[in-house]
């Protein structure tokens, strides 16, 4: 435990040092229905792609896999862009639970951002409702809070 919160409080102060970023790749978790591995990447300053691999609670529990391509509106809260910013964020794409009866969907999510000034990290609250297709037409819900943390995919400009 020790250990952990050492390397945790490394990680943070050495990401503290770098840019923080609406861009590049995010990588981080995700903790709600489901829980998991979340990954953003940003094709354009307000597109990105939103991808999880995570377990899911529900019933006897799954592994589920989600993919969403998402619009974001930015400065959606005015605040001091010293201190960071807010986004809120929506979109669609499939899902697809992995279990007996295995099950396949379309998600609607939608949600809110704060990205961090100076550290490259973003903090998110989601919900997303879900339309599942296969084995039945039938309604469902996801909803989580996460933290990715982002690398640059080029090297910065002066």
């Amino acid at each position: 435990m020790k250990r952990s919160v050492v390397l945790a409080g490394g990680i943070l102060f050495f990401a503290s040092l770098l840019p923080a970023q609406e861009s590049g790749l995010g990588l981080g978790v995700i903790l709600g229905e489901p829980t998991g591995l979340s990954g953003k990447l940003w094709v354009s300053e307000i597109m990105a792609f939103d991808l999880a691999a995570s377990w899911s609670f529900v019933g006897e529990g799954s592994f589920y896999l989600h993919g969403d391509y998402l619009l974001h509106v930015h400065h959606l809260i005015p605040m001091d862009e010293e201190y960071g910013s807010f986004t809120f964020h929506y979109g669609i794409g499939p899902r697809v639970e992995l279990k007996d009866d295995p099950r396949v969907g379309i998600r609607f999510p939608f949600g809110l951002s704060y990205y961090f000034a100076r550290i490259p990290l973003e903090l998110f609250l989601e919900m997303a409702p879900v339309l599942d297709i296969l084995p039945a037409t039938t309604f469902a819900a996801n909803a989580g809070l996460g933290i990715r943390y982002y690398f640059p995919l080029s090297p910065r400009s002066p």
